[in-house]
């Protein structure tokens, strides 16, 4: 082979690096960012007298550095890694960017997994469509374990 082609082909593996570690930045730089995927969310009716009154809890049990956190569901609350999740668990690898959310409608509290990569469970069951949480249920996202008030 020529000394030009030998050059024309250094110089096409060097592009593809390029192109390669431009790809990895990207991807980085949007997980870093945390942006989250809107998700369809259907429309919510005005809250009612009953939501109003007594609405629902989340308290962490699980680690036990985190226990005793509540958080209290006012309309939605999602849960994830990322910066602009209601309830952040950066510490928790085991927890997508934007994991799931929990969300009240006609006075009752649902849960929803948001596509997450290690799933979110109910009571030891995998939550695979939206569903329907009561007094005293536990939710597992990751390696925290939240417990269901009212």
């Amino acid at each position: 082979m020529s000394e030009g082609v030998l050059t024309v082909l250094k110089f096409c593996l060097l592009a593809l690096v390029y192109l390669f570690l431009a790809r990895v930045v990207w991807v980085v730089g949007l997980e870093l960012r945390g942006t989250p995927v809107a998700a369809d969310v259907p429309p919510e009716p005005a809250p009612s007298r009953s939501s109003r009154r007594r609405s629902y809890r989340l308290t962490i049990v699980e680690p036990a550095s985190e226990r005793g956190s509540a958080y209290v569901v006012d309309g939605e609350l999602t849960i994830g890694r990322a910066g602009g999740c209601h309830i952040t668990l950066s510490s928790d690898t085991f927890v997508s960017q934007v994991h799931a959310r929990v969300f009240e409608r006609d006075g009752d509290a649902y849960l929803e997994d948001l596509g997450s990569t290690n799933g979110t469970f109910l009571n030891g069951a995998q939550v695979t469509e939206t569903t329907r949480l009561k007094r005293g249920d536990h939710v597992q996202i990751g390696e925290t374990e939240f417990e269901v008030a009212r």
